[in-house]
């Protein structure tokens, strides 16, 4: 668990590229189901998510995606990619390409960060 409040909580995908899942705390099982606020909330999460992950990492490009089909309720995945990571320019799930080769700083440290900006969202 990287960040918790009253109705979101974040989570990190094991992966070689940087990637965070942005749960609801609520199980909605789709966006519209959600009330405006925890709507606002998750929409806070991801654009803060996204803002952090591009200065801390200065990725090629960063994918966001909600499918739910698997687990089935509200959740979004960020993604920073780089053209040197294993998929690009195919999504996560797609066909490998390569051998990735990422040199990238720690996770742990980009943690800190993202969860001090999704707090000060909440100030």
């Amino acid at each position: 668990m990287i960040f918790e409040d009253e109705l979101i909580f974040v989570e990190r995908e094991t992966s070689e590229i940087p990637w965070v899942k942005i749960f609801t705390k609520t199980p909605f099982k789709e966006l519209t189901d959600c009330d405006e606020t925890t709507q606002k909330r998750v929409f806070e999460a991801v654009l803060t998510t996204e803002k952090v992950m591009r200065k801390f990492y200065n990725p090629t490009k960063i994918n966001i995606a909600s499918f739910a089909n698997y687990v089935p309720r509200v959740h979004f995945h960020v993604m920073a990619r780089f053209e040197s990571d294993s998929f690009f320019p195919e999504s996560m799930w797609g066909k490998k390409q390569r051998e990735g080769e990422l040199n990238l700083p720690e996770f742990a440290e980009f943690s800190q960060i993202l969860t001090r900006e999704l707090g000060k969202t909440r100030e």
